[in-house]
Formats: structure tokens, C-alpha cells, sequence
């Protein structure tokens, strides 16, 4: 899986990205990334990539010319135009784990992370294929966004982990949120590790831990609860 990153804040990304997991995946060359910088694209002499908007109002929005440029950088360094250009924006589609799984399927992703009031209408409708949400609330730029994508998407990506299963078998996997983890000691603070995770019966843990992750689907997230009550019933 490769990534390629327009931004205007290039700097945010080594300290995540290179960082536990994701970073040896890049050591290993399972993944890749590489950021453009949306500044080095403007041909104002002081590297301004914003402006008043048009009709008026708060804020400046980001101009569509230096954002376009960047990406004919992108497919340049691809040497195609990407299928996928994902643009990290509040009034996207919110991202969940079946849009990672999506993701994951492809060999490159391109994102665009906005800044100020947003970017100019004309170049999203140009290069954009995917506007995506982290959820209902604004940040102050797309950076993080990203990087909370990526790091979804990656952990999907064979070889990433080094235990495959642990995708499959976690929260939001099969719909259900995931159930309780232990480890040792047997006991700790006046708590014990429930005794049929000790009992080596696969079959009766295995229906412990559906049992768990249903309740706390029930308690915690009822909407998905209702969902795969409704699955089970077709």
C-alpha cells in the first residue's frame, strides 16, 4: 500500500507514521508514504495558497490552482491518475471499518487535507473520488484525519500485523463491538480473570466472548446491536 499526502503541513506525518506499527511496515516496505506540499505549488512569491471567498464571509478558503498543481505532482509520481483521491472533510461520508476494508483493497491512496474555511469547490469537483469524515466535529485541518485513515487502513493490509486474525477478530469486524481482554497475572487488584478463559475449552470460550461482545454492543453502541439482530434475522 503506498500514500501519497497533499498538504500544507508536511511536518505532522514522521512522528506517527514512522512510529510502532506503521513504521515497521515502511521499514519492511509493506506500506509507503510520501507527502506533497500544496506551498511548493503556488506561483505567489510568498507561497500564499489562500484567499477571501467569494460572496464573503469568515475565514479564507484554499485556493484551487496550487491544489491542482500538487496533485498533477502526484500523478507524475505515480505515472497515472489515482483511482482514489480521498479528501478529509466534515461533510464527508463517515468513515467506518467496512470504508477501511474498501480502502485496503486498493495499491495506492491519495488524500487531500484541507485547511481554513476549506478549498475551492471547482478542484475538488476536478480530483476528488471520496470526501471523507472522521466524525461529526471540525478539526483544525485534514492532517490527522489522514492519519487516522491510514492507520485504519493499514492494520488491514496483509503483513502489517504480525497476527492476521487480530484484524478479523476485533471491534467492528463482525459488527460487533469486541469483547473483554485479559492477561496475567490470574489475579489483580481483587479481580480475577474469568474462569473459562482458563478452562482451554474452545468451543465454551469462544461462546463466552460472543456472549461479552454482545452485551456491550447492547449497552454501548444499540444502533449496532440492531443491525446484527437484523442480519441474524434473514
Amino acid at each position: 500500500m503506498q500514500y501519497k499526502i497533499m498538504t500544507l503541513f508536511p511536518e505532522m506525518f514522521p512522528g506517527i507514521m514512522d512510529a510502532s506499527i506503521l513504521g515497521r511496515a515502511k521499514e519492511s516496505g509493506i506500506i509507503g508514504w510520501e507527502t506533497f506540499n500544496i506551498r511548493d505549488h503556488t506561483l505567489d512569491k510568498h507561497k500564499r495558497v489562500d484567499d477571501y471567498p467569494y460572496g464573503g464571509g469568515a475565514g479564507m478558503v484554499m485556493q484551487a490552482e496550487p491544489v491542482y498543481r500538487c496533485y498533477e505532482a502526484v500523478v507524475r509520481e505515480l505515472g497515472h491518475a489515482p483511482r482514489r483521491v480521498i479528501y478529509m472533510t466534515p461533510q464527508g461520508r463517515v468513515f467506518d471499518q467496512k470504508m477501511a476494508e474498501e480502502f485496503a483493497r486498493e495499491e495506492e491512496l491519495v488524500f487531500l487535507c484541507g485547511h481554513y474555511e476549506g478549498i475551492d469547490e471547482r478542484v475538488l469537483e476536478e480530483i476528488v473520488t471520496d470526501a471523507v469524515s472522521v466524525g461529526d466535529y471540525v478539526m483544525t485541518g485534514g492532517e490527522l484525519p489522514a492519519m487516522t485513515v491510514m492507520d485504519a487502513v493499514s492494520r488491514l493490509v496483509p503483513g502489517v500485523l504480525n497476527n492476521e486474525d487480530s484484524a478479523r477478530n476485533e471491534s467492528f469486524s463482525d459488527g460487533l463491538l469486541e469483547h473483554p481482554q485479559y492477561t496475567r497475572p490470574e489475579e489483580i487488584l481483587g479481580r480475577k480473570v474469568p474462569e473459562v478463559l482458563l478452562s482451554g475449552h474452545h468451543a465454551k470460550i469462544e461462546e463466552w466472548r460472543l456472549e461479552k461482545s454482545l452485551e456491550r454492543t447492547k449497552i454501548f453502541r444499540p444502533d449496532l446491536y440492531r443491525e446484527w439482530q437484523e442480519k441474524k434475522s434473514i
